[in-house]
């Protein structure tokens, strides 16, 4: 028999555990605002320092290398999942229902994840030198697409699976055709999953490191990249470097609240078939 006292008491103590878990993981995050809204000499001072507050850190972060960081970021990683999408849709689908190339064909399309980046990345750089396209934005978006292609395709395949063969088969006894079933019965309901497939494969491009380390060129770097290089000979500029993380979780962060119940109920879906 339940004790009425003991089970408030077993809720209370899940509420504090679940609080100590949310602020284990909140707290880096504002730390880091707490920096970026302090004066460069401040930041790091001991005993920790709680004003005076300050933008000036934001504002130097949007007028120089970080501003134009995160206009290619935003770019690049855009385009990733405009050109990405419909054709991971399609490929998706063309696996899952279709059979392309059997399991070999798919076992290649999740080997490409299973691959060090670093393997990619070398033949990448020379093949875009020979090209003309390194240190060039077309050139990231090309190479980020290698990679999250594959990765949404694969998202994507297990979401198609899950969706019933009876409501295709319906559209097909109705006259439709191939394509009439694809972009008019299994896109809309496919909806979730194209969200979370889209929103995992911007965030993939949006905090790639390697690819662009190697492959940007001085005005096409993006925000990891300008990131890692706030360091001079006089240190770490540490609350730029803070006000520049601010920035660039900022847009994330916003794309996430407006999809996430897209997101969540996309991952579900493809996870239950």
């Amino acid at each position: 028999m339940a004790v009425p006292g003991s089970s408030r008491a077993l809720r209370h103590l899940a509420h504090g555990l679940l609080w100590a878990f949310s602020l284990a993981f909140l707290l880096p995050l504002l730390w880091t605002l707490r920096s970026a809204l302090l004066p460069e000499g401040q930041a790091y001072a001991l005993p920790p320092v709680w004003g005076p507050w300050t933008l000036e850190n934001f504002a130097q972060a949007l007028g120089g290398p970080i501003g134009k960081a995160l206009r290619n970021s935003l770019l690049v990683a855009s385009l990733v999942v405009l050109l990405g999408l419909p054709l991971a849709a399609g490929l998706a689908y063309a696996l899952a229902r279709y059979r392309l190339g059997g399991e070999g064909l798919r076992f290649a399309v999740l080997a490409t994840q299973m691959l060090p980046p670093i393997v990619l990345a070398l033949p990448l750089f020379a093949l875009f030198r020979l090209l003309g396209l390194a240190g060039t934005l077309q050139g990231l978006v090309l190479a980020y697409l290698a990679f999250a292609l594959p990765f949404m395709a694969w998202l994507l395949l297990g979401f198609f699976q899950g969706l019933p063969r009876e409501l295709e088969e319906a559209a097909y006894v109705d006259g439709a055709s191939p394509f009439g079933v694809f972009f008019r019965i299994v896109l809309p309901l496919s909806a979730p999953g194209l969200f979370a497939a889209g929103v995992l494969g911007f965030l993939l491009s949006w905090n790639e490191f390697l690819f662009a380390l190697l492959l940007s060129g001085r005005d096409t770097q993006t925000i990891p990249v300008v990131l890692s290089a706030l360091i001079t000979q006089r240190g770490v500029l540490f609350a730029q470097v803070a006000a520049g993380v601010v920035l660039s979780v900022l847009p994330v962060a916003l794309l996430a609240r407006l999809v996430d119940r897209y997101l969540v109920e996309g991952l579900t879906l493809g996870a239950v078939k």
